[in-house]
């Protein structure tokens, strides 16, 4: 018989998923961590959170994706961003417990491997693992024709930390405490469905030159997100954090009152900090109101953190020697959501 049906002939190649492992291995390696016992190749991988310095942990999980954003890195071909991406909004999350990542695992599903593609996505996502430091100890690969258009993908990625039982955050937020904002590199990975509607009514390509700054349209908006885990725990560490909120899908409008207890709201001075050029575009180009700015985007301000007015100086030396440039941005005060002061510059 000759004309039997082969995995392959029905769209799956097993040999180019063989291939990939092969070439992210070691990728990987450089991201093994004390307490890493067993990683990629095995039908699940190990981690001991004692081996990793913790007499009592609490495990902290998160899982998240990139959005829409993957729409514009596939079109352009320039993948290599977005696995810091993948990794920075599950570890972003996770320190925002007090916890510190450990190790991560990621999901790629598309509907024809490319090998090159793959392996340049995911030696991202090692190189943000080691940022962050964790280690990426697994992950799955699934090519499912039929599933996804000739050149599409997707990501989901998955982060797993601890923290010493006591010491889980938010805690003892109170009325006067001072927020302290961490600047964002650029869009992060948040409100690209209505950042591609904006490029769309502008006329613009993502090969055309950005109206905001140099390079093109899709090199500045695919700058990856910002890493915020090391600076953060080196801030808790520091002492007198009381709560830290991961400004992502819903802005600060949605994400800073989710880390305040019952009877606590925010005031914010909109004029505290100046936003990186693009959301300038962005609110001129799509006609965004600043409302909903403040609800889409992260409009410059990635992190924040809720410190006792007395620990302010402590924390901010402790971000600024990660590589940080804290921005005193509001305090914490009685009532509900956040009030702004001001205008976005």
């Amino acid at each position: 018989m000759t004309d039997g049906l082969t995995y392959r002939a029905a769209g799956v190649d097993i040999e180019a998923g063989n291939a990939l492992v092969e070439r992210i291995k070691p990728a990987a390696k450089r991201t093994e961590r004390a307490g890493t016992m067993a990683g990629l190749g095995g039908f699940g991988a190990l981690f001991d959170p004692r081996a990793a310095g913790y007499a009592d942990p609490v495990l902290v999980a998160a899982t998240d994706g990139v959005g829409t954003k993957l729409r514009v890195a596939i079109d352009t071909g320039a993948v290599d961003g977005v696995g810091q991406d993948l990794v920075a909004m599950c570890v972003n999350d996770l320190v925002c417990q007090g916890a510190e990542p450990l190790f991560f695992l990621d999901y790629f599903a598309t509907g024809a491997l490319d090998t090159d593609t793959a392996a340049r996505v995911v030696e991202g996502i090692a190189g943000a693992c080691a940022g962050a430091g964790c280690a990426l100890i697994g992950g799955e690969t699934a090519e499912m024709p039929g599933m996804y258009a000739r050149g599409d993908f997707d990501l989901a990625g998955f982060a797993v930390g601890a923290v010493e039982r006591g010491a889980v955050l938010p805690a003892g937020v109170a009325e006067g405490d001072v927020l302290l904002g961490l600047m964002s590199d650029g869009v992060h990975s948040n409100g690209f469905s209505l950042v591609r509607r904006v490029a769309e009514r502008a006329g613009l390509a993502w090969s055309d030159p950005a109206p905001f700054t140099d390079g093109t349209l899709g090199e500045a908006l695919l700058r990856p997100t910002r890493l915020y885990v090391r600076a953060a725990l080196d801030a808790i560490r520091a002492g007198g954090v009381h709560a830290l909120a991961h400004v992502t899908g819903g802005g600060i409008t949605e994400n800073l009152p989710r880390v305040l207890p019952a009877g606590l709201g925010a005031e914010v001075d909109l004029g505290a900090w100046t936003p990186d050029p693009v959301f300038g575009w962005l609110c001129a180009a799509g006609g965004v109101e600043e409302a909903e700015m403040l609800r889409a985007f992260n409009c410059g301000i990635g992190m924040i953190l809720a410190v006792a007015p007395d620990r302010v100086d402590a924390v901010r030396a402790a971000l600024s020697a990660a590589g940080e440039r804290p921005e005193r941005i509001g305090t914490v005060v009685a009532g509900e959501g956040v009030r702004y002061r001001n205008a976005l510059r």
